[in-house]
């Protein structure tokens, strides 16, 4: 290896890429003429909560279909765990829990012995720890005093804890769960939340898949957003939140002035009503410039907040669809 030159600069050290629990490479489903899922990208680093978000119908449990086997890709790429999909999928799937489209379980028979078969018709399970194994994944979900209740008498925030225990019977390294908080009380998606950062804190990477913006941003570190099939935005929640224009909010008795100092300066200010206050989207423009030309105008400031767009402000902003949309 030959030394650097006297005076030059040592090149800079590369840093290793995360280690990534998913990661899809122009991931294309086909259902005939209509492309359900459309060269998807994801890039799921491990440890995270990954909010996989869209309204219905934009792709997202066709996508987690495929990642899970359950349905061919017509183009595209998949590694799981660092392993390609789906031929790994022996050795790689015992390592993921899952909840697709809602749990299927016998109606007749109890919670704890529906996990019961479960549990024994995992080869990689062992039966001395059986019952151990249930009862744990059973509290886990607040169903400890529901376990001897026959399946088919439980409500549908029932059926999707009872889900969520299967999918945690054993340790997962990645957990898939598609729209866990259906049919919960606020109650249910409080305990839902924790768990899942329970779970990460434990090392387990988690994809939620979800239409409910508001909950993932309470819980995700990284989110994915999709619409028609394709995936529109992705990356940590913090940058991406910050690819959202933020809104400049003032309120003042001196609404003309304020008006028309911020127009001066290339905003497209206006007051929401005869009383203010004057907002205007400030896009690349400081807020300490802002401030300070009002105050130098003797614009009276009664406040000045800056907001920032939610997730689904966001992806109105990106897409110009709400999620009452269904494709």
């Amino acid at each position: 290896m030959q030394p650097f030159a006297a005076g030059a600069e040592a090149p800079e050290p590369i840093t290793p890429a995360p280690p990534l629990a998913l990661r899809t490479s122009g991931l294309t489903r086909r259902f005939g003429d209509q492309v359900a899922v459309d060269a998807v990208d994801l890039i799921v680093p491990r440890g995270a909560i990954y909010g996989f978000l869209g309204p219905n119908g934009s792709g997202k449990t066709t996508t987690i279909r495929v990642l899970l086997g359950l349905i061919s890709a017509d183009a595209g790429e998949v590694e799981m765990l660092g392993h390609p999909m789906p031929r790994a999928s022996t050795r790689v799937l015992p390592r993921v829990g899952a909840l697709i489209e809602g749990p299927a379980f016998h109606p007749y028979i109890t919670g704890a012995q529906n996990l019961r078969r479960l549990d024994v018709s995992d080869a990689t399970a062992n039966p001395a720890t059986s019952a151990e194994r249930i009862t744990t994944a059973l509290a886990r979900v607040g169903l400890t005093a529901a376990a001897g209740k026959k399946y088919r008498n439980y409500s549908l925030g029932m059926k999707q804890r009872l889900g969520l225990a299967a999918a945690l019977l054993q340790p997962r390294d990645l957990l898939i769960l598609d729209e866990p908080t259906n049919g919960l009380d606020p109650q249910g998606t409080r305990e839902v939340r924790k768990l899942i950062r329970d779970l990460a804190s434990d090392g387990t990477t988690v994809l939620v898949s979800s239409h409910l913006l508001s909950e993932i941003e309470q819980v995700a570190t990284h989110v994915g957003m999709m619409a028609g099939g394709k995936l529109v935005r992705q990356g940590t929640l913090q940058d991406v939140l910050a690819d959202g224009a933020p809104t400049i909010r003032v309120d003042t008795p001196d609404l003309e002035t304020a008006i028309a100092v911020m127009q001066q300066m290339g905003l497209e200010a206006a007051a929401l009503g005869p009383d203010g206050p004057v907002t205007a989207r400030l896009g690349s423009m400081a807020v300490e410039d802002v401030a300070n030309a009002l105050v130098h105008a003797d614009v009276r400031l009664h406040s000045l907040n800056v907001d920032r767009p939610d997730l689904e402000e966001l992806f109105v902003s990106i897409t110009g669809e709400g999620f009452d949309v269904l494709r």
